[in-house]
């Protein structure tokens, strides 16, 4: 058995680009940087250094999200790798590439915010409507501490 699973999150390096097959189905292309931390030897401090992903969206959803895929938008794309071997003028090509099954943004249309995270859309309740009030108890705990076991 094996397992062909990839899950990563990263900006877009560039904006998506949507192509067409003959038959009309849609073809997502883009690319997202994914930092990877490693220890300069000659410094000794730790470094960012990026890996660029190439992916590949087909479908109804890559048409759908093509216009809001754009440079530096932070997601995260779960899908599987595919390896692809061609030759051009004479010269052997390969690549790996993530096939996305899911993706989400983690970052808003309006440039996101400063921690990464997801900014949801605002909401506001129209002024005729109350809001409701949550009530949360903070003296019961969830857990009884006797019950972890770590």
């Amino acid at each position: 058995m094996s397992i062909n699973c990839v899950l990563i999150t990263g900006n877009l390096t560039r904006d998506a680009e949507l192509r067409q097959t003959a038959s009309g189905m849609g073809v997502l292309g883009f690319s997202v940087a994914v930092n990877d931390r490693r220890k300069n030897n000659q410094t000794g401090q730790w470094e960012d250094v990026p890996n660029y992903v190439d992916c590949t969206m087909f479908g109804a959803r890559a048409d759908s999200l093509s216009r809001y895929l754009v440079k530096g938008t932070k997601v995260a794309i779960q899908g599987k790798l595919r390896y692809s071997s061609w030759e051009r003028d004479g010269q052997k090509r390969s690549k790996i590439e993530v096939i996305v099954d899911e993706i989400e943004f983690m970052s808003s249309r309006n440039g996101g915010n400063q921690d990464g995270g997801y900014n949801a859309p605002s909401y506001q309740p129209s002024a005729s409507q109350p809001s409701p009030q949550t009530i949360v108890d903070t003296s019961a705990s969830v857990y009884d501490d006797d019950e972890i076991p770590f």
